[in-house]
């Protein structure tokens, strides 16, 4: 199959997947009666539930980077096709919760973004934002022929990418860290009041350097279309 035809199968899957996803954590949400996260106690997880979805969690992370080592031919490929599968994922995963619980009810509404290794916190706008990046990037990576020569493939605008992914983590589990030399329990029941947005955007602005950076490659070379 060309990119073509495997990118579309590795968007469907996560289409899929995310409405999966969407069910599982309604049913969740629904059996603690969070299914709005931004209240007190977020986290009341009773008994083996809190460990079952740190686990569920885990193996989502795992079924995504298969799908990509399944799609690519490349180990640069599967890391694109790995990332347009998290960033589908993760947008039509909030589109379907919205669909199937009518939250969230705004962009700016905070979530729990993730639980491992600590619980992540920011408004849903923020994910979001770095999800289309991610689709965008590999996207453009699965295309570019293989292999290229070394001096054809610069790693600064990568590095650089990998700074605003770094900044952007510390952002959302900040609230936690700080939390966790009073315990396991305070972090469970941290609540963020305020996001850095200013830091946001040159964390997104970072990532988005290596997207610019192989988008102006792909013009500048006349487009990929002969890639497989």
């Amino acid at each position: 199959m060309k990119w073509r035809t495997r990118w579309l199968t590795v968007v469907t899957f996560a289409t899929a997947m995310a409405w999966l996803e969407a069910a599982t954590v309604y049913y969740i949400r629904t059996l603690v009666d969070r299914v709005e996260p931004y209240q007190q106690n977020p986290l009341p997880f009773h008994g083996g539930l809190g460990q079952v979805e740190l686990v569920r969690e885990a193996a989502t992370l795992v079924m995504i980077f298969t799908t990509g080592v399944l799609a690519g031919r490349s180990w640069k490929q599967r890391i694109g096709f790995a990332a347009v599968a998290f960033g589908t994922w993760d947008i039509l995963y909030y589109a379907f919760l919205q669909l199937i619980s009518g939250w969230p009810r705004s962009l700016f509404d905070w979530d729990i973004l993730f639980l491992l290794p600590v619980p992540w916190w920011g408004p849903v706008l923020a994910p979001m934002s770095i999800a289309l990046l991610m689709i965008a990037w590999g996207t453009f990576v699965v295309q570019e022929p293989d292999p290229r020569p070394p001096a054809r493939a610069p790693r600064t605008p990568l590095a650089v990418g990998l700074m605003g992914v770094a900044l952007a983590l510390a952002l959302f589990t900040i609230d936690a860290w700080r939390a966790l030399p009073d315990g396991v329990d305070a972090v469970t029941r941290v609540l963020p009041t305020t996001f850095n947005w200013p830091a946001f955007c040159v964390a997104l602005a970072l990532m988005a350097i290596p997207v610019a950076h192989m988008g102006w490659r792909a013009i500048a070379g006349g487009g990929w279309r002969d890639a497989r």
